[in-house]
């Protein structure tokens, strides 16, 4: 910052002709204009560093930042009309905010998401380009705001002229009241007030099953018989649509209605086609859920009747000698009365029932099962499912599975069970080893002829696993859509800013060697320590095993219960939505908290009122209506409007952001260190409605729920939070946050358990440019792979954990195809989930998945040496973790209402409640970080805390915090009974 703000020689010069009282201002105005182009509006936008290195580098001593404005005007705009023409500037005229309104509207606004904020940068950007001084920020925001309204006027206009007068008068019928088909809500979340049609569209589905499937067909039905132009919405950008289909969400009918008929048409379009899409991706979800659960619940059915049965029989060897014994000795008598005396009839019942339950007898029993289930009640949906949806694939590998289909979708309301002789029925590539041998069957003339009914249950079996790698696509979609798609398109033209963007050299060669170099090192430090390490062992156990000695226990920190104990003192039992309500009051997140509407009117002191009770409400899972009871005229019908018109997902993560933003700002390093590019990232599991696609059963936790994954850095501070069921990817999840996270926290190393890693992921994360740091459950049987073929005797003391070198020519073929990829994740131009699905163990033939796995092996090579040989990283890795472990305690705390369980059933209230938990904890986390300052600050304190106590040192703590309310006792008021 100094290089950037420092004077010049003669800027210096300039500044000494100056009265001393003006000089500061001059010399600040002076640099600050330089570098934005303008001047600042007052004393908030005035740095107190940018002071200090100007008064630092003029030789005056430090002063206050309100000095800089502590000028007369007239002064003041004598010093600005001086430095604009010093800088060849002029101030903006009326011709000129026309000018800018223009190019705002063609150069921007289609690109700026309808944020003013950003088309303000960009109109502030042009303007220093043009040697412009921007007009005052009220009227840039009006310029702005004209411009965004003109783009939107003119992008609706276009939109409608391409809709025919049918498909405007049924997207018009949306919004039509059909009280036949009106369900009543008791849950004041959902949108009760729209019309019938709108409301089946918004509703999400329920629980996989063929009614769900049902549904969701119904309403892709109805969205298609809308009839929307292919390509209506071209390279519109999705953030656009989005905003689009959030204004019809939370608007009511009748103020739809009241819009510009090519407005209402568009959005209600756009609406339309976002809903089609999600509805395709439900679908797919639905169906391969189901298909999961068809064999899922036959084989806990079977297993349940044979274990029932089961009786393990011992001694089975001595048995079969006996057996043989007693026949030979008699071999013409009856078994009852030659065999059953020796071993018993008893016994060899039960050898019979472990032969049924272990043997080929147990497949046998499975597929019978499944296929009865199949049979009588899921078949019905493979026509209606086929007919709806148009699978497609890029893979010539798979076409067998394509062809499978089509023969599937031909003879779909045929009453055959059996295929015809002459129909060609593909069986390699598409049928399992669990279904070969009862896929064909014998013929009255003792012909094989596949049994339709059985193949057809394999044929989605095989769609299942093909379709969550993504080599099979449905046509529509968007997670599961062609994922040629998911890669950015512009890839090969801009190639060189692509590689730059992710440091990354463009030659091979270049990166190979830096990654060999690394691998040469980590194995020669670990070699040369490990004979001397008191804390590693390798021995022969299993051709080869690493014993870890666990880390000893830190003493406890000496000081740390006499701080909390003071801040319990100074603040006792503060209630947590006054601290909520300090955040805000210091940092202002609930401005950020609005209506995707372009316009509000209720008062703000009010709304601010009512998003802090809405937030604390769902934060804590107490519910908006026990927060309504706190009176002041606020009802749960004021909070509920609240929450469905300001509160969404991207707004919540604004705020999230500000107060993360705000509170690194306010740390002293002194006391929490200088070091934040430090994270771990963990889930925790909370129970939830499971009438929706993201809950699931959870074998570990023993119940339904969902999945919330977060990222915390080491001091405490959350930076991100993902809800995702279950059975979802913890390493997609794990990457998506550390790259997409909204705060100015840099990560450069990222702590997991083994659930969050990959060797995949260790490959990713080196190309996105952090270190992945897993602490791994099985030490014991990991591997190093070898930098290099021809050198087996190299690291002589490693050789019983060192397994067959790098496939470098796999990396070498497939580099580029790397790069693009992880160009797409740092892009997002899919879900983080979608691009990985393609590399999972069910797609080992995948070229790029192979040279992924060989990266993925170099990389993890050279942390494993690392973590074995360094104790002071397993202890750094051990407390990253520690840390997050302590978040989840939190949430327990924070989140205690209703025992936790979220209620409801649509995943954007699970969202809404998962950001605002995080919302409240970060809150918690700033003003525990001001209180524990402010103690610190004190005289007493001074010198007392010891290295261990900062190291330990959390702001996340609550035993002084008062989560639930207030309780008033008043023995004299009696309950009107």
């Amino acid at each position: 910052m100094g290089d950037r703000w420092a004077l010049t020689t003669e800027e210096q010069a300039l500044v000494l002709t100056k009265r001393q009282a003006n000089r500061l201002a001059y010399a600040f105005f002076l640099v600050y204009f330089r570098e934005y182009g303008k001047f600042p509006r007052n004393t908030t936008e005035v740095d107190e560093p940018l002071i200090v290195i100007l008064c630092k580098q003029l030789g005056w001593p430090e002063v206050d930042t309100d000095s800089v404005f502590q000028i007369s005007d007239r002064t003041l705009e004598r010093l600005r009309t001086e430095i604009r023409a010093r800088f060849g500037f002029r101030e903006a005229t009326v011709a000129d905010a026309d000018m800018l309104e223009e190019w705002l509207q063609v150069n921007v606004a289609p690109n700026a998401g309808g944020e003013i904020d950003a088309m303000l940068e960009r109109l502030h950007a042009h303007c220093k380009a043009l040697r412009i001084e921007p007009p005052t920020q009220e009227r840039s925001e009006r310029i702005a705001k004209a411009a965004l309204r003109t783009y939107e006027e003119r992008f609706c206009a276009e939109i409608f002229a391409k809709l025919s007068d049918t498909t405007r008068a049924k997207l018009d019928s949306l919004l039509k009241p059909n009280d036949s088909n009106i369900t009543e809500y008791d849950s004041i979340h959902t949108f009760n007030f729209a019309p019938a049609m709108l409301l089946k569209l918004c509703s999400n589905p329920g629980r996989p099953s063929l009614a769900s499937m049902q549904e969701e067909l119904d309403k892709l039905t109805l969205i298609r018989q809308i009839e929307l132009p292919e390509n209506l919405f071209g390279n519109v950008a999705s953030s656009d649509l989005e905003r689009y289909r959030r204004r019809v969400a939370v608007q009511e009918p009748h103020e739809l209605r009241r819009l510009a008929e090519a407005t209402r048409m568009t959005w209600l379009a756009a609406f339309v086609y976002l809903r089609g899409r999600g509805l395709i991706d439900d679908l797919v979800d639905t169906l391969i859920e189901t298909i999961h659960q068809i064999g899922a619940r036959a084989e806990r059915k079977v297993e349940k009747e044979l274990l029932d049965d089961l009786k393990r029989v011992s001694g089975k060897q001595n048995l079969l000698f006996e057996m043989a014994d007693a026949s030979l000795s008699n071999p013409d008598g009856v078994v009852r009365d030659v065999v059953f005396p020796v071993v018993g009839e008893q016994k060899l019942r039960d050898l019979v029932k472990e032969w049924k339950a272990t043997g080929p007898a147990y497949r046998l029993t499975l597929r019978t099962v499944i296929r009865n289930s199949y049979k009588g009640h899921y078949r019905r949906m493979v026509p209606k499912m086929l007919q709806a949806l148009a699978f497609r694939s890029n893979n010539k590998h798979h076409q067998p599975v394509m062809d499978a289909l089509d023969l599937v979708k031909q003879y779909a309301d045929s009453k055959v069970h059996i295929y015809p002789s002459d129909a060609d029925v593909p069986l390699n590539g598409v049928v399992s080893d669990l279904w070969r041998d009862a896929i064909v069957e014998k013929d009255a003339k003792d012909r094989n002829r596949v049994n339709r009914v059985t193949y057809e249950i394999a044929v989605l079996e095989a769609l299942r696993e093909r379709l969550r790698c993504k080599e099979i696509w449905v046509v529509g979609a968007n997670r599961y859509r062609n994922p040629d798609e998911d890669l950015p398109q512009d890839f090969e033209q801009n190639r060189e800013e692509h590689y730059a963007a992710l440091d990354l050299p463009q030659d091979v060669d270049q990166f190979i060697a830096d990654l060999q170099a690394d691998m040469r090192e980590a194995l020669e430090t670990l070699n040369a320590g490990i004979i001397k390490n008191p804390y590693v062992r390798l021995n022969s156990k299993n051709s080869g095993w690493i014993s870890l000695s666990p880390l000893e226990a830190l003493p406890d920190p000496p000081t740390l219960t006499v701080l909390k104990t003071e801040l319990n003192t100074m603040w006792p039992m503060t209630n947590l939505l006054d601290m909520v309500k300090e955040a805000d009051l210091r940092l202002g997140f609930t401005y950020v908290l609005k209506s995707p509407t372009s316009y509000e009117s209720m008062d703000r002191a009010l709304l601010q009122r009512r998003l802090l009770l809405c937030v604390h409400g769902l934060g804590t899972n107490a519910g908006l209506q026990r927060m309504a009871s706190l009176g002041s005229g606020t009802s749960a019908k004021d909070l509920a409007y609240v929450r469905r018109r300001y509160l969404n997902v991207d707004s919540m993560r604004s705020a999230i952001a500000m107060i993360t933003n705000g509170t690194l700002h306010v740390r002293d390093p002194a006391i929490w260190g200088s070091d934040t590019t430090a994270c771990a990232s963990d889930s925790k599991h909370f129970g939830a409605w499971d009438q929706n696609l993201t809950t699931q059963w959870h074998v570990r936790y023993g119940g339904r729920g969902v999945m919330i994954y977060w990222h915390v850095e080491r001091n405490s501070l959350c930076i991100h939070s993902q809800l995702k069921s279950p059975s979802s990817s913890e390493v997609a999840s794990m990457i998506e946050g550390v790259i997409h996270h909204c705060t100015e926290m840099e990560v450069d190393r990222q702590y997991v358990d083994s659930h969050g890693q990959s060797t995949v992921a260790f490959a990713f994360c080196r190309l996105l440019g952090f270190q992945l740091m897993p602490r791994l459950k099985n030490i014991y049987a990991q591997k190093l792979s070898r930098p290099e073929t021809g050198m087996p005797n190299a690291y002589e003391n490693l050789q019983l954990i060192l397994t067959k070198p790098i496939n470098w020519d796999e990396i070498r073929r497939q580099y580029d195809q790397i790069v693009k990829y992880t160009t797409a994740l740092r892009l997002a131009t899919a879900e983080t989930e979608a691009i990985l699905r393609r590399f999972t163990k069910k797609n080992l033939q995948h070229p790029t998945y192979k040279a992924l796995a060989e990266l993925g092996k170099a990389v993890k090579t050279v942390f494993l040496c690392r973590y074995l040989h360094s104790e002071e990283l397993r202890r750094e890795i051990n407390a990253g973790l520690n840390v997050i472990e302590q978040w989840n305690g939190a949430t327990d705390f924070v989140f205690f209402a209703r025992r936790g369980e979220m209620s409801s059933n649509r995943k954007e209230d699970h969202e809404i409640s998962m950001l605002s938990l995080h919302l409240i904890q970060n809150c918690m986390v700033y003003i525990n970080t001001l209180m524990i300052q402010k103690i610190l600050a004190q005289p007493h304190w001074q010198g007392r805390m010891t290295p261990r106590d900062y190291a330990a040192l959390t702001p996340l703590i609550w035993e002084h915090v008062n989560p639930y309310g207030r309780f008033d006792l008043d023995m004299t008021a009696r309950l009107p009974l």
